[in-house]
């Protein structure tokens, strides 16, 4: 049994270890790209049309937001079409509906399509909008986006290469000071965003549209089939159909839309869940194709190490059993054979977050980037508190589990705190619950005693290796507990 936890033990760390790599990989390829910026090789004589799809559902909050952002949009009223895609079931449509006709007397080409049922959630939707979108450009905003007047401008001329179908700028943060959670989340994003997308796009590899904030060339999004939804990231399985066929994407990430970071665990969570679960429906349904295509050998494993990217959570779930066997019980082997095993498996995890984190600060805030690096033992600790809700997306993909697009609550950030949270109090939007909290909080008092008991024996290198694993636990459980409790009060203030 010692051999058996020893070697399943390793084993785990073997394959966290890889996706590792595979990070520093990718902040690789960003240092030796990053500097090619995209450069139209021409621009319109006549600005072409442009559609603008405002995908919605319930978001009362934000919805005037954003549709007072595209009607300051620098581009001629007459080349833009303006299509609020609703599907809300409370009083958004009939906001939405108001600002529409308000946006219509000022002279826009403003339709609103409001249907009564989800079918195919935000890619039907979208599908649908597309029978009467007049563009030959499809500019998707969600309803937290507050793009810049200038976006449309600064996007629309690379469409003069006739390969190129999608133009992706790079998501900002509206409200990254707002709490602690969205300073970590903003610093998670801001890795993947800054340098995967600009790593893997500007070195030929497969990219990804992010669902919002880009401009798709309607007729590839014929070509690659249009949208489905079969999985619940229509934008990484329509991105990968489209590159099949061999059309060409570029991203901007010197272009920054802003949006709105989830304020609250839950909210995060079902973000998350929503994400992970889509991202492994999307592996297993063009991975195949990918491998069967006559693209270079490079692109197709760069493009499995992305597919299989959240295969790590199941890893990591793994790994929650196997620490405190294998703390016990060492096989009888010389302590310098050990070391030689764990150090290097150590080193790539350690290193890996490190230098892509700092990469990711330091190329987007040069002055200031060391500011933020107090947040990343956080940053570490919640990725691991997010693994159990996240190994559930997982094993929910691979067993074919069907969900619905839930929603993450948003409530228009740019006000104070206090009216932010008057909003979530009023119980109008509540994130989707489960037992995950407890799930996460029984961890979390495991993984205590498992540290008190290292510290108890002098294991100092493992108290400090394993102290984020509670206070990770301990942080989303709790922060999903006080979350729920708002909802509840808010329920029973509103029941009386």
């Amino acid at each position: 049994m010692v051999w058996f936890w020893f070697f399943s033990y390793v084993t785990v760390l073997i394959g966290l270890s890889a996706y590792s790599m595979h990070r520093i990989g990718i902040v690789c390829l960003y240092l030796k790209h990053s500097r090619k910026k995209p450069v139209p090789q021409s621009e319109f004589e006549e600005l072409p049309v442009v559609t603008v799809q405002l995908p919605v559902f319930n978001e009362r909050h934000v919805v005037k937001r954003l549709l007072n952002s595209v009607s300051k949009l620098d581009y001629p009223k007459e080349k833009l079409h303006i299509q609020m895609l609703d599907d809300s079931t409370d009083d958004t449509a009939a906001i939405a509906e108001e600002a529409c006709r308000e946006l219509s007397e000022r002279g826009f080409d403003v339709e609103f399509i409001h249907r009564t049922n989800r079918v195919g959630f935000k890619a039907g939707a979208l599908e649908h909008g597309m029978k009467t979108a007049k563009g030959d450009f499809i500019f998707i905003l969600d309803a937290d986006f507050v793009p810049s007047p200038d976006v449309l401008m600064k996007m629309i001329h690379h469409f003069t290469d006739e390969k190129v179908g999608l133009i992706q700028t790079r998501w900002g943060h509206l409200n990254r000071t707002f709490n602690l959670l969205t300073r970590v989340q903003a610093m998670f994003l801001d890795g993947h965003l800054e340098l995967e997308q600009t790593a893997r796009n500007r070195s030929g590899r497969f990219f990804t549209f992010n669902g919002t904030a880009g401009i798709w060339r309607k007729s590839c999004i014929v070509d690659a089939g249009g949208w489905e939804h079969d999985t619940l990231t229509e934008d990484m399985d329509l991105s990968y159909r489209a590159q099949l066929k061999g059309w060409r994407f570029i991203f901007l990430n010197d272009v920054e839309t802003p949006a709105e970071l989830p304020v609250d665990m839950n909210g995060f969570k079902n973000q998350q869940h929503r994400w992970t679960k889509g991202s492994i429906q999307v592996c297993k349904k063009v991975l195949p194709a990918i491998w069967r295509s006559d693209i270079p050998l490079y692109v197709k494993l760069e493009a499995t190490a992305h597919l299989t990217a959240n295969y790590a959570y199941l890893l990591l779930f793994l790994l929650l059993f196997l620490i405190f066997p294998n703390q016990k019980m060492q096989p009888d082997m010389p302590a310098v054979l050990q070391q030689l095993i764990y150090l290097p498996i150590m080193f790539f995890g350690m290193s890996s977050i490190l230098f892509f984190y700092v990469t990711s600060q330091k190329a987007l805030r040069p002055d200031n980037w060391w500011k933020e690096l107090k947040y990343l033992p956080l940053l570490v600790a919640l990725g691991i508190g997010m693994s159990v809700n996240n190994a559930k997306a997982v094993l929910e993909a691979l067993f074919n589990r069907q969900s619905g697009f839930v929603r993450t609550p948003k409530y228009g950030v740019g006000e104070s705190k206090g009216e932010c949270t008057a909003k979530k109090r009023t119980g109008s939007y509540k994130a989707i619950k489960s037992i995950t909290p407890a799930v996460e909080f029984l961890f979390g008092l495991f993984f205590l005693f498992v540290v008190a008991d290292a510290l108890r024996t002098n294991n100092l290198v493992s108290f400090i290796l394993l102290l984020p694993f509670p206070i990770g636990f301990l942080y989303t459980a709790l922060a999903s507990f006080s979350g729920s409790l708002v909802e509840s009060r808010a329920k029973g203030s509103a029941s009386h």
